[in-house]
């Protein structure tokens, strides 16, 4: 009941437009479609600033006929609420990862299994399933029964988990209390290796970190620096099993409001920003790294060794039959589809 009555607080607040876009006059008389899309991140995180270049660069295909305003993390609720705000329609879109938004579409939940992508030119890899893969027509089929479109899916960086305790193998991770994402499937990652995994919202993990509800979390790194969590820990461990996905997603009706070609330009665009998007995001991963050793020297960053690797590995493929229960029909083939394209991918862009 509190929830929805939250919901409807925001419904009021934003309210004022039509389900499928306001609308409004330009001084040349021309009908203006206005859409609204909530952002998972901050001011200055991936999510939110290419968001903002994807208003502009729809702003000017469409001669300012669609006019994209993106609200960033916190102004239209938690990452719980925002997924929900947009299938209702009382936005027209979300930024947001594919963790929060399989409470939607559980199919999605294929993305969280581990060790599923290569390390070595993620990005271009992503980019070949996404154009020439039979993923992504399956999962718009998932989304669409729900009342969602997704546009694409884009690299955000590897993610990282902070600790309170030095990480070198499997067993030191045994018992850890860790925050994860919106999705049974991440908190049954984690619980192969060990852990005690806990699903928390984005805003409750400073606090919870700081009065030691939990040990530890997984976040990418510029939001290890922008949500400043590297002051309440001690360690960063990078596994290399869990790449942050990021999906940008409109309402279903709105999007068949469109006309054709500004569906396939939206496409095209996430389609685009893949590699460029992702060299942009390494390099901030990059900078905040520095930033963070600045602010808090004794901070140690450790990447897990091969042998270590192998270890969570072999424990990871005890999650694939709870992913097939949990998603159920298609389950299989959705994951066998994802596999296909990415070794295909792999192969297209010179891959071992």
């Amino acid at each position: 009941m509190k929830k929805i009555l939250v919901l409807l607080i925001i419904f009021v607040l934003i309210a004022g437009f039509s389900f499928a876009g306001g609308e409004g006059e330009t001084t040349e008389g021309v009908k203006v479609r206005t859409a609204k899309i909530a952002s998972e991140e901050i001011e200055g995180d991936f999510m939110t600033v290419w968001a903002n270049n994807f208003g502009d660069e729809m702003r000017d295909y469409t001669d300012g006929v669609l006019d994209i305003i993106v609200y960033p993390y916190g102004t239209l609720g938690d990452t719980r609420d925002i997924n929900e705000l947009a299938q209702l329609g009382v936005v027209e879109g979300v930024f947001t990862d594919f963790a929060w938004i399989s409470a939607f579409v559980p199919e999605v939940q294929v993305l969280a299994l581990h060790y599923l992508w290569p390390k070595e030119k993620l990005p271009e890899v992503l980019e070949w399933v996404v154009r020439n893969g039979k993923f992504m027509p399956f999962l718009e089929e998932k989304f669409r029964n729900k009342g969602l479109v997704p546009l694409g899916i884009v690299y955000e960086g590897w993610q990282w988990m902070t600790s309170q305790d030095p990480v070198t193998k499997m067993a030191d991770l045994k018992g850890v209390k860790t925050r994860v994402m919106g999705s049974k499937l991440l908190v049954e990652d984690y619980r192969a290796y060990g852990m005690s995994p806990t699903p928390m919202g984005y805003g409750e993990v400073y606090s919870a970190l700081q009065t030691g509800l939990i040990d530890a979390q997984v976040n990418p790194l510029f939001a290890d620096y922008s949500m400043k969590f590297y002051e309440v820990t001690e360690y960063f461990t990078q596994f290399w099993a869990e790449p942050f996905l990021g999906i940008p997603t409109l309402n279903k009706q709105f999007y068949d409001s469109l006309d054709a070609d500004v569906q396939q330009k939206m496409k095209d665009y996430w389609a685009d920003a893949i590699v460029p998007s992702a060299e942009w995001i390494d390099e901030l991963n990059a900078k905040d790294k520095k930033l963070i050793k600045q602010d808090k020297p004794s901070i140690v960053f450790h990447e897990l060794d091969d042998a270590a690797i192998a270890e969570l590995k072999e424990a990871a493929k005890s999650v694939v039959p709870v992913y097939l229960d949990v998603v159920g029909d298609d389950a299989q083939m959705i994951l066998d589809l994802l596999l296909a394209d990415i070794e295909a991918g792999k192969a297209a862009v010179g891959v071992k």
